[in-house]
């Protein structure tokens, strides 16, 4: 494969990103300290680490939900760490997409509506909504339960919804900040085969953290952090 191929496949890259923040008593504390890495189109990455290693600020900055204080982020060719905030927040409703701990489902909604829902805060065309909703929620092997309300399924159902919708408008990035956390191991692999099963049918892209190591073997690339930094 020659260099151009490769710079090709790869959707999102972070150079040199750090990140500081300033704490109580004025002093300030790097959180990130110079991360180098490359996401490549059609894989599952996982951003692995310990809770204060650094990772929920690295998906943060890579997902424009936050700015490194050096470095830079290139997202599809394009420097987001230079973008304003109303280019930030189109870049967000219409090329990304994030599943979170917390689903933050609408609870009076059924899953259908949920995800239909979220079709519309990303302006999908109207009469390809209720297509592309049943789509999802049977790719997510939902279809059975798209008009039962998320107090009515189990923790992993709830997830599985929290995914139809993020993938619902074609993205071209998912970021999962420990999206099992909340969920029994048994159940958390359920999740993070779903993502790999996107991957592999869909060609979909996904990053997600987690500091459960039984989840690192289905990534295709693994990124360790420790102390803000990434190590082998």
């Amino acid at each position: 494969m020659g260099k151009s191929d490769l710079q090709s496949s790869v959707i999102l890259e972070a150079k040199d990103v750090g990140r500081d923040f300033k704490i109580g008593d004025g002093s300030v504390v790097s959180a990130l300290k110079g991360i180098n890495a490359e996401i490549e189109k059609g894989t599952l990455t996982i951003l692995r680490g310990r809770s204060g290693s650094g990772k929920t600020t690295l998906i943060n900055i890579l997902g424009a939900l936050d700015k490194p204080t050096r470095g830079s982020v290139i997202f599809d060719g394009k420097d987001i760490t230079k973008l304003g905030e109303a280019k930030r927040d189109d870049l967000r409703r219409y090329e990304m997409a994030f599943v979170f701990q917390s689903v933050a489902l609408m609870s009076g909604m059924t899953a259908y509506e949920n995800v239909e829902f979220g079709l519309r805060l990303a302006g999908y065309p109207y009469k390809m909504r209720d297509k592309r909703v049943k789509e999802v929620l049977e790719n997510v092997g939902l279809g059975k339960r798209m008009h039962h309300r998320p107090p009515e399924m189990s923790g992993g159902e709830q997830q599985r919804v929290a995914i139809a919708r993020a993938i619902a408008h074609n993205p071209k990035i998912i970021f999962a900040d420990e999206p099992t956390a909340e969920l029994d191991t048994a159940t958390g692999l359920h999740v993070v085969k779903l993502f790999k099963e996107l991957v592999a049918r869909h060609g979909m892209t996904i990053i997600m953290t987690t500091h459960d190591p039984s989840m690192v073997d289905i990534a295709d690339k693994v990124y360790t952090l420790e102390d803000g930094e990434t190590v082998e």
